[in-house]
């Protein structure tokens, strides 16, 4: 669960710099400090490899076969592991737009 709430705060960090503002001029908000965000810009590769990392862990724990877990453990119980499962695709959905979000953003704009 660690692996998967670090891949989505990379993810959410890998974003602000220009989904952040956006988002932020569609709700109503505005003003200059809207272009302080961009700030976080250079940092983007790095948030996005920590989010692919976590992922990458994640994915090895939560798709891992159930003959691995002891009966004691979450992933034993199904409705727990299902859980978990989509937890790891919204997740990785969000890494998904922070990495195509740049790209996509001058048809916004």
């Amino acid at each position: 669960m660690a692996a998967l709430v670090a891949g989505g705060f990379a993810a959410i960090l890998a974003s602000t710099c220009c989904l952040g503002p956006l988002v932020l001029v569609m709700l109503g908000f505005s003003g200059a400090w809207i272009g302080n965000l961009t700030a976080l810009e250079p940092y983007r590769p790095y948030f996005l490899g920590a989010a692919a990392i976590a992922l990458f862990f994640a994915y090895r724990r939560i798709f891992r076969p159930a003959a691995d877990c002891a009966p004691g453990q979450a992933c034993a119980v199904p409705r727990v592991n299902r859980s978990y499962r989509i937890l790891f695709w919204i997740v990785a959905a969000l890494v998904l737009v922070a990495f195509g979000f740049p790209y996509a953003a001058p048809l916004f704009y």
